[in-house]
């Protein structure tokens, strides 16, 4: 494709509000137009992209998996437009509304309908419709289409946006066991589309959230820019995201033989930096006592939290923990309510609130802590929890975090010293979730086949999600430098910028036309940069665009030369003759 040609116009600054590498050089390039926050036009050079991450995905979905008893999925087309009625059903439409997440209205007939964020309810529905026997099963259904997500903050350009394109599959099973099959050629095929994508990814363990179900994991793409937080140990290959990530109780807490309680005035005294301070003790010896306000379809209530003071609650536990739609803190009114003193007061001892009790399992071992008394400006030392306060149920409510153990999962684990347990933090981009879901929604639609003993039961189903758009700005995050992309070859719109250095000189423009010739009828995807700007230009562009292989028709073209060059290795240049400039293109394209 010659670049006078094409709808291709690169810009001379990033855009002001890009804060990311792929947002900033999608946009400079030309690939991406803002049209309002979180929502972007796709320029040509930029479908070629999404054309060919979505080929990759395609044919890996339609692949057979016989390892794991498998056929390919097919591919089907839902629509986006959904009526309300069937997200009641399943019990999520006060759960995404909670969220804020869901684009929902009203239409002339006044019933509420919404722009689908997923389709687990409309793929339940033609399963139920079409499904009736177990003979039918295992089926495994996929669509490629735009979703959309109302972010309450739409950022990073293609990667938090409001409306995206991506690849959702839902299986259907008889049982667990088939769920367990279909989940693992789901997962092996996740890893083959990313790997072709020229991705450097890694599998965690992930929280389900709203989508539900018994498990999950997610496909990220390590990035310093990346939203989320992962919790590694490289020793056991444990990884998980932050949310759903476990970890031993560090040690603390202890502050030896149990002693009387003694009242202490504390005026100001609020936080836990304040606490550390007026005692000259370390955060670990005082109970933190948290108030949530947690959120359900039909009512509001509140839970009262206690974890060790130098610990912090992970939200997305004590949702479900409490089975809530979401938590928040409470307001100050509540607690003062509950405690009959200023926030920053609260302690377990002698909480007379009518409200559910949790802690976390910090709080069961430590000895002779500080808490708050329930009176403004005191605390009490020498708590000991059980003596001086019942001890709630107890559970991992906390946020794991670098330097934490690893919790052993088998006895070869719990033999390694703790060093080598030693947990750390990376930042990531997902790319793909996958969910077990049982019969979540299969049971709350009623929709069920006929098994082999003649009786109804509820199909188990799984939920497989890639975000193709996010794919593409990932690839960029992972590969660019200061100069501009750095395409991975089997994405790239291009496989080779063919840079024709002054074209109205004939013996550069007749080589330059004859390489393009024989590349394109090797089946070789050429931009060829035709245009009459300066060579600083055409360098600067191609930098920018980021196509992984360069062959530069300059001055030397007298002479039967080019200069041949691989983008990712901008050192690597080197004079070729034409006669084996496209022999050189598919060796290095091999």
């Amino acid at each position: 494709m010659k670049q006078s040609e094409i709808f291709l116009y690169t810009l001379h600054d990033p855009p002001a509000d890009a804060e990311v590498p792929s947002h900033k050089l999608l946009a400079q390039a030309g690939f991406i137009q803002k049209l309002a926050a979180g929502i972007y036009s796709y320029t040509p050079a930029m479908w070629r992209v999404l054309s060919k991450i979505s080929a990759i995905v395609r044919e890996e979905m339609d692949r057979a998996r016989p390892e794991h008893e498998r056929a390919g999925a097919q591919e089907l087309m839902m629509p986006i437009l959904q009526p309300r009625g069937i997200w009641d059903e399943s019990g999520r439409w006060n759960r995404y509304v909670q969220d804020g997440i869901l684009f929902h209205f009203t239409d002339r007939k006044d019933s509420e309908v919404c722009l689908g964020p997923t389709h687990e309810e409309v793929i339940t529905k033609i399963a139920d419709c079409y499904i009736s026997s177990y003979k039918q099963l295992p089926v495994n259904l996929y669509q490629i289409q735009t979703k959309f997500r109302d972010e309450i903050r739409p950022r990073f350009g293609l990667m938090r946006g409001r409306e995206f394109i991506m690849k959702d599959a839902y299986s259907f099973d008889i049982d667990e066991a088939g769920l367990d099959k279909s989940y693992a050629a789901m997962d092996a095929a996740y890893r083959d589309v990313f790997r072709r994508c020229g991705l450097d990814f890694m599998s965690v363990e992930a929280d389900s959230g709203a989508i539900g179900g018994s498990g999950s994991s997610e496909f990220i793409v390590t990035a310093d820019t990346g939203e989320d937080l992962f919790i590694i140990c490289d020793e056991t290959g444990y990884a998980s995201n932050q949310e759903s990530a476990v970890a031993q109780v560090p040690p603390g807490g202890d502050g030896g033989s149990p002693e009387a309680l003694e009242n202490v005035s504390t005026p100001g005294a609020k936080t836990i930096e304040d606490l550390t301070a007026f005692f000259k003790l370390p955060a670990d010896r005082f109970i933190k006592t948290l108030f949530y306000k947690a959120v359900y379809p039909d009512r509001e209530e509140h839970v009262c939290v206690l974890i060790r003071g130098d610990l912090e609650i992970n939200e997305v536990k004590l949702v479900n923990e409490l089975a809530a739609l979401g938590v928040e803190l409470a307001e100050d009114k509540a607690v003062q309510s509950f405690t009959g003193a200023e926030v920053g007061f609260a302690g377990p001892v002698g909480l007379k609130a009518d409200v559910v009790m949790l802690a976390d399992e910090s709080v069961a071992a430590m000895k002779n802590a500080i808490t708050g008394a329930n009176r403004t400006d005191e605390h009490i030392k020498n708590v000991n929890p059980g003596r001086d306060f019942d001890m709630p149920k107890t559970l991992d409510l906390r946020l794991a975090r670098a330097g934490d153990l690893a919790v052993p999962r088998n006895d070869a684990e719990a033999a390694l010293p703790a060093e080598k347990l030693k947990l750390r933090e990376t930042r990531g981009i997902e790319v793909g979730h996958i969910f077990k879901l049982g019969d979540k929604y299969s049971s709350a639609m009623q929709a069920t086949y006929t098994a082999e003993n003649g009786k109804p039961v509820a199909f188990q189903m799984g939920c497989y999600g890639i975000g193709v758009s996010r794919v593409a700005a990932a690839a960029i995050e992972q590969n660019h430098d200061e100069k501009g992309m750095i395409w991975p070859l089997p994405i790239a719109p291009w496989q080779v910028h063919l840079v024709c250095v002054n074209p109205k000189r004939d013996d550069q423009r007749e080589v330059a036309d004859k390489l393009y010739q024989e590349l394109q009828d090797a089946g070789v995807e050429v931009l060829y940069d035709d245009r009459t700007v300066s060579a600083g230009i055409k360098f600067n562009d191609s930098d920018l665009i980021g196509l992984p292989l360069r062959i530069t028709v300059g001055r030397d073209a007298a002479e039967g030369q080019v200069e041949f060059s691989v983008r990712k290795n901008t050192a690597d240049k080197s004079k070729i003759s034409v006669a084996e400039a496209a022999a050189k293109v598919a060796a290095a394209m091999a």
